[in-house]
């Protein structure tokens, strides 16, 4: 399996001054490349091959000092990454989109460059762990998790954020294959995702979604103070960085608390049952979608998809329509406005959570799709848990605290 490690690196300023100068020189290598697509496209009536292209490399070192400082492979990458964008326009050409064409690249929008195969390696000098890099330096490395020793390092992307700070992205590939989903799951759970409670599971759990309230009043309060400096002074870029800062914080502490979430989901069950929700569509609603994107629902599943893909779990995203109307204990569909919080069933009689009644119609479609044997009366009619476990989102995120339950403290972990 194919996975991404990613460190913070610690360069000092002549570092810094470097990696900017190799960023700068594969940006207008990337505009370079671009310029003679579109030359060759005007001249033979259609796009040339990445390799008619990449084999202008050695041409183009003549007469252009600065790509002999860049280490070969990295040039390379350069060009792949053009065709690579090409590749994305056409995909979503055939989709029905409308686009437009590639644009050449200003120094803000390309921020990382590649090295493929070779080139790199992670050493060890002075007792510093250190990212070696062919024809750049060896910039100091923060690892503060350890790389698999079976795993063979196949890239590294080196990229800037906005906020200054250089990151590298490892490209990890495994020898051994991921375990193979039960035939009969045994332990399986449901889970209906919510703004309000941000997960509400078939075993009575339910998640508080996170509080990031003081953080987004710190961020709008910096971008007034951004508002009123002068666009392209000092103290614009300062306080440019400050907001940049601000909008890291938000993302590190809400993909935190959503690696730790679907952690737990995937290493506790033997399968997991969960809405296919549209979750674009649903930012094009004019109604609550600010909430929607702060809950990053679409983030949380493909972190649960992976990791149910690493640790040998069902993965199930079942049709969502009608989950929150159907009664869980027979079927008849109910219509609820959202101001309505509790599921009762005016044929049956059955009362539960709103957000439960939906977690169980989720499990059960769940079950239904992947075939698993189960018993014939519905999981709400012997299981159905009487009351209702709240974790508040601050259990999940904080280090050492019991997340979610005692039993499953050892289990969430990132």
């Amino acid at each position: 399996m194919y996975y991404a490690y990613k460190y913070c690196l610690k360069p000092s300023d002549a570092h810094r001054e470097e990696l900017d100068r190799h960023r700068d020189i594969c940006r207008q290598l990337y505009n370079h490349t671009l310029y003679r697509l579109n030359e060759y496209q005007d001249e033979h009536g259609e796009l040339p091959s990445m390799t008619t292209l990449r084999s202008e490399l050695p041409d183009l070192k003549k007469w252009w000092d600065d790509l002999s400082d860049v280490y070969s492979k990295v040039l390379q990458t350069v060009v792949e990454r053009l065709f690579d964008n090409l590749e994305g326009l056409s995909a979503l050409k055939e989709n029905g989109y409308g686009v437009g064409h590639l644009t050449w690249k200003p120094p803000r929008e390309f921020r990382s460059f590649t090295y493929s195969q070779s080139g790199f390696k992670l050493d060890k000098k002075g007792g510093q762990a250190v990212l070696s890099l062919s024809k750049l330096a060896d910039i100091p490395i923060r690892l503060h998790r350890a790389i698999p020793e079976d795993a063979t390092l196949k890239q590294v992307t080196l990229k800037k954020e906005p906020t200054g700070e250089w990151f590298a992205t490892f490209g990890v590939e495994m020898d051994r294959e991921p375990p193979e989903p039960p035939e009969n799951p045994e332990k399986c759970v449901g889970i209906d995702v919510g703004i309000l409670t941000y997960a509400h599971d078939t075993d009575g759990t339910a998640v508080g979604s996170l509080d990031l309230s003081d953080e987004r009043e710190r961020l709008d309060r910096e971008q007034r103070k951004l508002s009123r400096k002068e666009h392209g002074s000092n103290n614009y870029e300062k306080q440019r960085r400050r907001v940049a800062e601000c909008h890291a914080d938000i993302r590190r502490k809400r993909r935190d608390f959503l690696h730790k979430l679907s952690n737990y989901y995937a290493r506790e069950y033997d399968l997991v049952a969960v809405e296919d929700l549209n979750v674009k569509g649903m930012l094009e609603s004019p109604s609550n979608s600010r909430n929607t994107a702060s809950s990053a629902w679409g983030t949380f599943l493909s972190f649960l998809e992976y990791k149910c893909e690493r640790e040998g779990t069902h993965f199930v995203a079942v049709n969502p329509g009608g989950t929150t109307k159907e009664c869980a204990a027979c079927g008849v569909s109910t219509e609820k406005p959202l101001w309505v919080r509790e599921h009762s069933c005016p044929a049956c009689g059955f009362e539960a959570d709103r957000d439960a009644n939906a977690a169980w119609n989720i499990l059960s479609r769940g079950l239904r799709d992947v075939g698993v044997g189960h018993s014939e009366g519905t999981p709400v009619e012997t299981a159905l848990p009487t009351d209702t476990n709240s974790v508040s989102a601050k259990r999940v995120i904080e280090a050492g605290s019991p997340p979610l339950n005692e039993r499953t403290a050892s289990a969430v972990s990132e």
